[in-house]
């Protein structure tokens, strides 16, 4: 799938794209609520974060007419260099290719949230899972060890107990 560049650096997706896009946000729930408050620098970081860990992101706009969710939808593909999926009723959706590194470190400064803290390592949803799945087979395997052990203990030796 290649990716057009717009000079406003926000990815232009074509038709097919799109519509794949689309079928693929179907089952997704809102990961990001828009309120009273608008398009806070805080907003902007959980955005921002949310685009890295998952690329493809719903956005819940609440007490906004028609106009100002397509101006939002606007100014957070613009803030974060988004493409703009789709737009239906009080929902945005909208989709960025994961960052490096390197260009998460150049991210804008207004979409990092926090001033002075770290930005948290985002993982990718199969990134998580392999990681718990991992954790919980070193803990079946300490457990079986352990039960072994105890077992191996209780056993009477060839002369019985006393």
């Amino acid at each position: 799938m290649p990716l057009k560049v717009l000079r406003n650096s926000m990815t232009e997706l074509t038709p097919s794209q799109r519509r794949e896009l689309r079928a693929a946000a179907h089952h997704l729930d809102p990961v990001v609520s828009i309120a009273g408050n608008g398009l806070t620098p805080a907003v902007l970081g959980e955005i921002e974060r949310s685009l890295q860990a998952h690329e493809l992101i719903k956005i819940k706009v609440h007490g906004a007419e028609r106009d100002a969710r397509e101006e939002l939808m606007r100014a957070v593909c613009e803030a974060t260099e988004a493409a703009p999926v789709q737009h239906i009723g009080t929902i945005l959706v909208v989709w960025r290719k994961r960052r490096d590194d390197a260009e998460t470190a150049a991210a804008p400064k207004a979409a990092k949230g926090g001033a002075g803290k770290p930005a948290a390592t985002a993982k990718s949803a199969r990134a998580f899972a392999a990681a718990a799945r991992r954790t919980a087979l070193m803990k079946a395997a300490a457990d079986k060890k352990r039960l072994a052990a105890r077992r191996t203990a209780r056993k009477p030796g060839p002369l019985g107990s006393k």
